[in-house]
């Protein structure tokens, strides 16, 4: 029990961080919420604010309200415009993570005097590092990896020794809190309501139609804008007189050209990482490595030089696209990462 124990808890308006606060305050913590809006989707704090609210009034906290919109234009959304206009595949979760949610909230919560920061996310943290969650469908380990090491003692995550169908049936049994058991899922991206590129239509030139190349310099077809594409798609362009599915290899955004080539040439064997945030000190190491959520995570060696990671991969990996997170994992522990910059 932690009596005087100050906790902030994010609130999105959902199920995970609602249940979250609930159990710190029958832990006996001395909880506040706070409700951050961050992108501008129009219309979306308006229904979220007032189900944050309604789970607040119900845990009997006080809400707070951070508006960081312009922050995130600047740290998450442009970034990711950016990124994909140099023809690379963006991570705005994990930028996020760093900059918003674990980095103005935790500033805020110094503001207030808390003693620790919560959220709903699915991981385990000793202090020192993360570790996947219980439940390794919803784990979100690797979108963490870029959180500053130095905060990781302020961190409590009540959810990451639960699994998902317990809390939406712990919330489903508690008057009051039963709609919020059945509300949908949230989004992966929370400001991108359909597809990415439908976001990005009203930013840059999306539909720009360009030359599809193989791998020694042929013209063989035609796409539709090179932002259409990440590496390893197999669709959406024309290939002629081609028998079997063509994948895209590599993305050249200042020709407005992508090369495709069969799935053996999506092979990748080495990546070097740029912007690394390690939890280890090591500089060379065999570990195994998560190049995109949702895939396993495969054994390499990594060599850390001048702040870039050479990582040799032990079996290869197809569609590795530069933009990404490669994040290392010591079996459940999370010992750092980094960004793909080559391959």
């Amino acid at each position: 029990m932690n009596s005087k124990k100050k906790v902030l808890v994010g609130m999105s308006g959902g199920v995970d961080s609602t249940v979250s606060a609930l159990l710190l305050k029958k832990d006996g913590y001395d909880v506040e919420g706070l409700y951050m809006k961050l992108h501008s989707k129009p219309g979306y704090h308006e229904i979220h604010l007032a189900r944050a609210q309604k789970a607040a009034n119900f845990v009997g906290m006080k809400l707070h309200v951070l508006d960081l919109q312009d922050t995130f234009n600047e740290k998450v959304f442009q970034p990711f415009i950016d990124t994909y206009a140099e023809g690379k595949t963006p991570n705005p979760c994990a930028l996020c993570n760093r900059n918003l949610k674990f980095g103005e909230m935790v500033k805020f919560a110094d503001s207030i005097g808390a003693d620790y920061v919560a959220t709903g996310h699915y991981i385990k943290t000793d202090g020192r590092y993360f570790y996947q969650a219980e439940d390794d469908t919803k784990d979100q380990s690797y979108f963490l990896f870029y959180v500053q090491k130095n905060i990781l003692s302020k961190l409590i995550f009540p959810l990451g020794s639960r699994h998902k169908s317990d809390i939406k049936e712990f919330a489903a049994s508690i008057k009051g809190l039963e709609s919020f058991a059945s509300q949908g899922e949230s989004s992966e991206i929370c400001f991108v309501e359909t597809t990415y590129t439908d976001l990005l239509k009203d930013y840059v030139d999306v539909d720009n139609r360009g030359e599809v190349f193989d791998q020694d310099g042929n013209v063989v077809g035609e796409h539709k804008g090179y932002m259409h594409y990440t590496i390893g798609k197999r669709k959406g362009f024309t290939v002629k007189g081609a028998h079997e599915p063509h994948y895209v290899l590599s993305i050249d955004a200042k020709k407005n050209q992508i090369t495709v080539g069969k799935k053996e040439e999506l092979a990748c064997n080495n990546v070097i990482l740029e912007n690394l945030n390690m939890f280890d000190d090591s500089d060379e190491f065999d570990t195994t490595v998560k190049l995109r959520y949702r895939t396993k995570a495969v054994p390499c060696h990594v060599k850390i030089e001048n702040d870039k990671a050479t990582v040799t991969l032990k079996e290869s990996v197809f569609g590795v696209a530069t933009g990404q997170a490669a994040v290392f994992y010591d079996g459940d522990k999370l010992i750092g990462g980094g960004w793909i910059c080559a391959v």
